[in-house]
């Protein structure tokens, strides 16, 4: 099946109204992109930052008339608005599968190896963690995430309880089970992460030992190991409810933190936290310790 794909950049102002329009009219699918080489970093508490120029890409089905979507594009929004508009037809393909020959396996310390499926090999002395890409965010290619599970591949979670506070694709839990944890626990707000999750612990055969829980579902309690890969602001607010979640002499692993954001984020955990310095990689950093 081939798609229309209609490309609008706007100011950022205008785009979530003009997301909002697409899916009024029908889209069956809307994403931003920046239309610039603009990085956008973590957004202040109620904020919705964007970009300075964003692209809205919407599909629609073929049936659509692009000539008309655009008609109606421009009785609400002016020339000032938008920037630019392009329209074309999108054959299909088998998207996920389109991506994963772009995905290649990635060794994380000297023991832990994440494969797309079909790629998997399984060595002595090496864990094999099978991982596409899916609903919710986490493969291991964004550091954020390469850096936790370096941590987990370079320690002994034998035999540990682990919560996964924020767990998007479920891949600190299932690495670390796949390590050798008893049981983890891994929570989101997100029910799409949630499933996500339990389907990637299925394809490691380690379903048995993972729990997944909305955050009104879940009873705290104080494991082993913690990880909280979300983001800066979201780990200092809830700096008390995470470090409530470690046991004494427990460890705490946090990431989804930009290396300048290093310092306050260690601040907020520093009283309950022997914080080792953080351990960096491109612009993002990890920061570990042991609770007192």
């Amino acid at each position: 099946m081939a798609w229309h794909q209609i490309s609008v950049v706007s100011n950022e102002a205008s785009a979530p109204g003009i997301s909002d329009f697409f899916s009024e009219i029908g889209a069956v699918s809307v994403t931003y992109m920046r239309a610039e080489a603009e990085p956008v970093y973590e957004p202040a508490i109620g904020e919705t930052k964007i970009w300075a120029h964003t692209k809205t890409i919407a599909l629609f089905e073929l049936d659509a008339s692009p000539a008309l979507i655009q008609n109606l594009l421009f009785q609400q929004f002016d020339d000032q608005t938008i920037h630019d508009w392009h329209a074309e037809i999108l054959e299909d393909q088998v998207w996920e599968r389109s991506w994963i020959e772009h995905y290649k396996p990635m060794k994380f310390g000297e023991r832990l190896w994440v494969y797309p499926s079909g790629q998997e090999q399984f060595n002595a002395n090496t864990v094999s963690l099978i991982l596409d890409p899916g609903l919710a965010f986490g493969t291991g290619t964004h550091p954020t995430t390469a850096l936790c599970l370096e941590w987990l591949a370079n320690h002994d979670v034998t035999g540990k309880t682990v919560i996964d506070f924020g767990c998007g694709s479920g891949i600190l839990a299932v690495a670390a089970l796949l390590l050798g944890a008893k049981e983890a626990h891994a929570i989101d707000i997100d029910p799409q992460a949630l499933t996500a999750t339990l389907d990637n612990a299925q394809k490691n055969k380690v379903e048995s030992k993972i729990k997944t829980y909305l955050p009104a579902d879940f009873k705290a309690f104080a494991a082993d190991i913690v990880l909280a890969n979300i983001l800066a602001t979201p780990l200092i607010e809830l700096s008390d409810n995470i470090s409530a979640l470690v046991r004494p002499q427990g460890q705490l692993v946090l990431s989804g933190i930009l290396k300048e954001q290093a310092g306050i984020v260690s601040t907020a955990y520093q009283t309950a936290f022997a914080i080792n310095p953080p351990v960096i990689q491109q612009d993002w950093c990890r920061l570990d310790g042991q609770k007192n």
